[in-house]
């Protein structure tokens, strides 16, 4: 059987998709002198992504090289005396098993420690050496049936039982397990039940681990999330007491002292920060507010690391980057360790060595070693690889003051490849979702295929997001919010998001000010309908993809209802109309312009039928719309979809804008 050509825009997509090697996960020895790191690619062939355990001498002096065999090994952690490194896979024998190994460095066979039904997660060895904990979820028995037909009915007693990309979760918590270093007894839950968990960091005598986690009654209504002390044998005790939203637990040192990522209010959103509490749980504080960011990252959140008993590591977003930062147990301003256009998407501290995957807006992330200086040092050359097979083009970041004078907005504008100026070209608007999260200096697949067929790409970061001070997070929130009362969705958001196009056709004479599209996913994809019923024939061409397109039907509907109270300031119940007031659809009636919808059909986060809404509404007026719908994929799909069904959808969107805006 002979494989289909693939369209220019269908080679354009698996292109850019196929060349992303990126390294992640870096673990460095005890002594810091190795790190041990994963290597992701995407294989077309197997229509998945493959991983790959490598390893690499801190100084450079030989190449990284693979040390496991497998194609989806991940999670390497080292043992205490170094000799051993664990490391997550799939080699059971049954599909969807995962297991943990442990692989001798220096040479011998590879052990199997455990095996379980779900994915592994959090590996971490114990001080002593004794012992792995890791988190698994744990099934409840319905799922031994022969087919769901013999299954009983769920009983649904609480919010959030259904999670996007999870599936059912209520009847398959995660929880913490450990098992023996030595393999010779099987793994043990140390929290069994019914609640959910989430980090793990051994206590300094081994004798248990710091988690975190939701146990009270009222957790799925109040949101509030506490860190636990959970003891290999005795009673599990908590830290905090449901008084904001604590994760990411880390140990210190001397055993005494526990950091952690969180926030005292759960019911707001905005920068996360480190705090820390004495492991006896008298009270906490914060240490990083000299910084008015979030420690939480879009590009992949970690928890802070101890350097020693009173300094820290950590990862903060500051306008479109992403840097290291040390902290301070005293509550001194953070000192950034990092510099330039970079993200920082993963990092260790170990032996006295710092490593950190570090990626840029033309190349994935490779590892580098972070000298004391905070210069980078680079032991791999996925991005030179890419360069060669992708040819990246042309990124410039431009600032835009807001039409009420308030601030700046960050944005960029990336040119096709030779790019010939004297020319105008289609101009392609992406929105990012959340909309708590940033658009930067990192590769993003999709605005590199979106220049390389021709278009000009705008980016920008609109008041709502992150990487910036909290008040800039708070702006967009409800104006009936009862502790950060802001404007809402559509109102400053929307007004950052036509400033910029405006500054860049004003500034850039190359974009066509005739020929502009407009593209975005989840809360990109709300705006998205939202610009398309509100802005007449402004923009030529729109695509609203995984989008909200009415906020009432969302809040019953998506597997996180309930909780865009935290946002609205009110539930839907109390006053429906402000979250009416916000649904995107209502404008339905004054769309002018083709709009192309992209859903999934296990899109949980924003349910498929946020997309039929929208098409009903759209086909019964006799609009210009276009629906495709994606079997088997989540709220992920352009993100960790399979590697067919994203550049499927590549294809359609560039298709899209092809015909509407050349």
């Amino acid at each position: 059987m002979t494989t289909p050509e693939l369209s220019e825009h269908a080679t354009i997509a698996q292109r850019i998709i196929g060349s992303i090697v990126e390294a992640t996960s870096p673990a460095l020895s005890p002594d810091g002198t190795q790190v041990a790191f994963v290597v992701r690619w995407t294989s077309f062939d197997q229509n998945t992504r493959l991983s790959r355990v490598w390893l690499a001498p801190v100084d450079g002096s030989t190449r990284p090289r693979p040390v496991s065999g497998g194609e989806h090994d991940t999670g390497p952690e080292w043992s205490p005396d170094g000799r051993e490194l664990a490391f997550v896979s799939r080699r059971g024998e049954k599909k969807g098993e995962a297991t943990l190994h442990v692989l001798p460095v220096d040479g011998g066979e590879t052990r199997t420690i455990a095996t379980m039904k779900e994915g592994i997660g959090q590996v971490r060895w114990s001080p002593d050496g004794r012992w792995l904990g890791f988190l698994s979820r744990v099934r409840d028995e319905r799922y031994d049936a022969k087919d769901v037909s013999w299954q009983p009915p769920r009983k649904i007693e609480t919010f959030f039982t259904r999670l996007n990309d999870e599936d059912w979760t209520f009847d398959r918590p995660t929880h913490v397990h450990v098992v023996p270093a030595d393999g010779t007894t099987g793994p043990r839950d140390l929290t069994p039940g019914t609640h959910e968990y989430d980090g793990l960091a051994w206590l300094a005598d081994s004798s248990g681990v710091v988690t975190s986690g939701a146990r009270h009654e009222t957790w799925d209504l109040d949101l509030a999330t506490d860190l636990f002390v959970v003891p290999l044998d005795g009673e599990i005790r908590e830290l905090t007491h449901q008084t904001g939203n604590y994760g990411d637990p880390r140990v210190s040192p001397d055993g005494t002292t526990v950091a952690f990522l969180g926030q005292d209010d759960p019911m707001r959103i905005g920068n996360q920060h480190v705090g820390i509490i004495a492991l006896d749980g008298d009270g906490h504080r914060w240490i990083s507010r000299g910084l008015d960011r979030t420690f939480t990252a879009t590009a992949g959140t970690q928890e802070p690391h101890w350097v020693d008993d009173a300094t820290l590591l950590t990862t903060g977003e500051d306008r479109g980057e992403t840097h290291l930062y040390r902290l301070h147990t005293d509550g001194s301003d953070p000192e950034r360790v990092t510099d330039g256009p970079i993200t920082v998407a993963a990092f260790d501290a170990r032996g006295g060595s710092v490593v950190a995957c570090v990626s840029a807006v033309d190349r994935p992330a490779d590892l580098h070693v972070i000298e004391a200086s905070g210069a980078l040092r680079r032991l791999t050359d996925f991005g030179d690889r890419y360069a060669e097979a992708a040819h990246p083009v042309g990124w410039e970041k431009f600032t835009v003051p807001t039409a009420d004078g308030s601030g700046e907005i960050d944005a960029w504008i990336m040119r096709p490849a030779d790019l010939d100026e004297s020319e105008r070209h289609p101009v392609v608007l992406n929105v990012h979702g959340g909309p708590f999260t940033q658009y930067g200096e990192t590769l993003f697949d999709e605005a590199q295929y979106q220049a390389a067929a021709g278009f000009v790409v705008l980016m920008c970061n609109p008041r709502g997001g992150s990487g910036r001070e909290d008040w800039w997070s708070q702006s967009i929130a409800g104006p009936k919010h009862p502790t950060t009362p802001g404007t809402g969705w559509g109102s400053v958001d929307a007004d950052d998001v036509l400033a910029v196009v405006d500054a860049a056709l004003e500034r850039y004479p190359f974009c066509d000010p005739d020929r502009v599209g407009m593209q975005g996913g989840s809360y990109g994809g709300w705006m998205a309908t939202h610009l398309a019923g509100t802005t007449g024939t402004r923009f030529k061409a729109i695509c609203s993809e995984r989008a909200v397109n009415n906020f009432l039907t969302e809040e019953f509907t998506s597997d996180v209802s309930t909780s865009f109270k935290v946002e609205m300031g009110v539930n839907h119940l109390d006053d429906p109309e402000a979250y009416v007031s916000l649904s995107p659809i209502r404008h339905v009636r004054d769309i002018e312009v083709p709009v192309l919808i992209v859903h999934s059909e296990e899109d949980y986060r924003c349910p498929i039928n946020q997309a039929e809404e929208l098409f009903v509404a759209m086909r019964l007026l006799g609009k210009d719309v276009t629906f495709y719908r994606f079997p088997g994929e989540s709220h992920e799909l352009s993100r960790s979809g399979s590697p067919v069904h994203r550049r499927q959808r590549a294809e359609i969107i560039l298709d899209f804008f092809t015909e509407h805006l050349t």
